[in-house]
């Protein structure tokens, strides 16, 4: 048995794109408002503290090939709706080094893409199907400083109408390992005003950290129909 939409269930985050695609994919969207989606972000350092960076507006959209179990997805994230240990000093501190107090926080979002993600046959309804791909993040329209991708694994299940909601849903949980904030000018280093307090910092607030998602992906026309054979 073949479900139809859960393929698409591979293609993980994106930055928000009108329903429509080629023929034969079918398109999954992230409502940023809903609620129930979240970015975790975890810098541990050995010696200093551990921090949190959280937010639930996270924007996607998924375009699926669901004959071929593949697909590809982008994703946004602004940097106004991240939270860091929910204190309001380390989250204006952390938007100053994001943006490097050379733009607006408002202006800057953390995006994500990923051009290619493939499921293993056969996919059924309410089981976790394992994916392992690459996605290039740009922050602040900052790319890493060496051009790589980050390799991302994770989960999705296919959850049928009338199971979570009233729409065919993609629960996608997906996780970033030896995330590295300063290769992408994440840093006090390059934010004016905070060089005389870098060397006293070094060992307090990690550059090194781990991003974890939680998201539901739904049909945005509220299609439903499931194919099997």
């Amino acid at each position: 048995m073949r479900i139809g939409g859960l393929t698409a269930t591979v293609a993980l985050l994106a930055a928000l794109e009108g329903p429509g695609g080629a023929r034969g994919e079918t398109r999954f969207v992230v409502d940023p408002e809903a609620g129930n989606n979240a970015f975790t972000a975890v810098f541990d350092s050995t010696i200093g503290e551990r921090i949190s960076a959280v937010s639930s507006a996270v924007g996607c959209t998924l375009t699926v090939d669901e004959e071929k179990l593949e697909g590809h997805a982008t994703c946004s994230v602004p940097l106004t709706s991240i939270r860091v240990d929910n204190d309001d000093t380390k989250t204006e501190h952390f938007g100053q080094w994001a943006t490097n107090k050379k733009t607006g926080p408002s202006k800057c979002t953390f995006d994500l893409d990923v051009p290619r993600v493939s499921l293993p046959p056969p996919i059924e309804a309410k089981k976790p199907a394992s994916f392992a791909t690459d996605g290039t993040f740009t922050i602040c329209g900052r790319t890493r400083e060496v051009h790589r991708p980050e390799p991302i694994r994770g989960t999705v299940i296919y959850l049928p109408a009338g199971t979570y909601g009233s729409k065919r849903t993609l629960r996608i949980r997906a996780h970033i390992e030896n995330f590295d904030r300063e290769k992408y000018g994440v840093t006090p280093k390059n934010t004016p005003g905070w060089l005389a307090r870098v060397q006293q910092l070094a060992d307090v607030v990690g550059s090194e950290g781990t991003i974890d998602v939680n998201l539901f992906a739904t049909r945005p026309d509220g299609a439903g129909g499931e194919t099997q054979q």
